[in-house]
């Protein structure tokens, strides 16, 4: 069984030229609409467009600066604002949307590392507000964040989970999507890399 191959990227990633993914089979993206506080990724009308004008099947996701549920639910309000004011709605995102939990740049952990019990509250806000406006939403996360940080049981099973976990599995259950490399390279371009299972 051949899985599904797509990418997620965001300004860091500069130019992406679509029809070049579209050709070496990548069949969707995942596009980083913004982050933390009100910001809107440099890049996002440029990919989201340039993606679906090549065929690409696209979802979008939200890096989290949020430290309490105050915080995530704003973040999901700015992000269904821009979702709305592009005239995208929730049909038009095949991969769906997703809340981008991690530390990756060690904010949280300078910030007095909001518990656990905080972290699960932030996404579940997150989702919640995406709900109450009719877009689906997920949670991207490591799997050790998945194991050990976030509580993934007070989900309801429609809630999906996208895992980051390098190597050849992925071994969280509930995850639909997974991000199995930092190092794919198309086109001499160096992506993040993603299945669909």
């Amino acid at each position: 069984m051949t899985m599904e191959r797509g990418i997620d990227v965001s300004e860091n990633n500069g130019t992406v030229d679509w029809e070049r993914m579209a050709a070496e089979g990548i069949s969707f993206a995942i596009i980083r609409l913004g982050y933390g506080r009100g910001h809107l990724d440099s890049m996002f009308y440029e990919n989201y467009n340039g993606a679906l004008a090549a065929g690409l099947k696209v979802g979008v996701y939200y890096y989290s600066y949020a430290l309490d549920e105050a915080a995530a639910e704003a973040e999901a309000r700015y992000m269904l604002e821009i979702l709305r004011d592009s005239g995208i709605a929730p049909e038009d995102l095949a991969m769906g949307c997703w809340f981008d939990m991690e530390d990756a740049d060690g904010f949280k952990s300078r910030h007095g590392n909001p518990g656990d019990d905080v972290i699960t509250g932030m996404c579940f806000q997150f989702i919640l507000e995406c709900n109450r406006q009719g877009y689906n939403c997920g949670i991207y996360a490591s799997l050790d964040w998945l194991l050990n940080r976030i509580d993934t049981s007070v989900f309801a099973d429609y809630v999906p989970f996208w895992c980051a976990e390098w190597g050849d599995s992925c071994s969280f259950d509930r995850a639909t999507l997974w991000q199995d490399t930092n190092e794919l390279v198309i086109g001499g371009e160096t992506f993040d890399g993603d299945y669909v299972l």
